[in-house]
């Protein structure tokens, strides 16, 4: 993490300034595997706390494997706390993982590129969520998730770049180390709004 910051911080002023400010963020890990990426398609377009506590009510419930979501009625998943779409894809990984379409083992060993181009093929699972699979299970040094909005706030406050585009030229230079620089983007947002996550 050293070797990153310090690149980091001779690229741009700012992640001088926020580490100065709220000093070094966490790097988010999470256990590789089907669970995570149910835990992820929870989070998508909700906050992180909403999205665990309904993870949790689910593992109370039954455990969280391939099977037994499979078979859980669409009543089940809304008394827990899941939306009808959220519902259809979290069983459209199941599936594919039980059809053995997806080996979840083997993005390990694969390059990001690969593992994006597996993924992305299942409904349910864009960008967004890969890019945080990429980076929370498998270390993924080198992204930055312009679908995600603190991410996109905070590239909009503190640099003043508004279009997506833009943001995207703009980030390459923070290459090979964009995954260090967004965990510093995210740790501004939280602190600035005194919000404490656990990853």
């Amino acid at each position: 993490m050293q070797e990153a910051i310090d690149y980091l911080l001779t690229k741009n002023s700012i992640f001088q300034d926020i580490i100065e400010k709220y000093g070094l963020p966490t790097i988010p890990k999470r256990p590789q595997g089907f669970e995570t990426l149910v835990l992820l398609i929870l989070e998508q377009q909700v906050s992180i706390d909403s999205a665990k506590a309904t993870f949790l009510k689910i593992k109370a419930y039954t455990a969280c494997n391939p099977q037994t979501m499979l078979v859980l009625s669409d009543e089940e998943f809304r008394n827990l706390g899941v939306s009808r779409q959220k519902t259809k894809y979290i069983k459209i990984l199941a599936e594919a993982v039980l059809d053995k379409e997806l080996d979840i083992e083997s993005l390990a060993s694969k390059s990001a590129k690969e593992v994006r181009e597996e993924l992305i093929r299942l409904k349910g699972i864009g960008n967004w969520t890969i890019d945080i699979y990429l980076m929370f299970c498998l270390q993924e040094p080198d992204l930055i998730p312009l679908g995600d909005i603190a991410v996109i706030n905070t590239i909009k406050e503190l640099l003043n770049i508004h279009d997506k585009e833009q943001m995207e030229i703009h980030t390459k230079q923070w290459s090979p180390y964009r995954s260090y620089a967004t965990y510093l983007l995210w740790h501004y947002y939280l602190n600035k709004r005194n919000r404490k996550i656990t990853y």
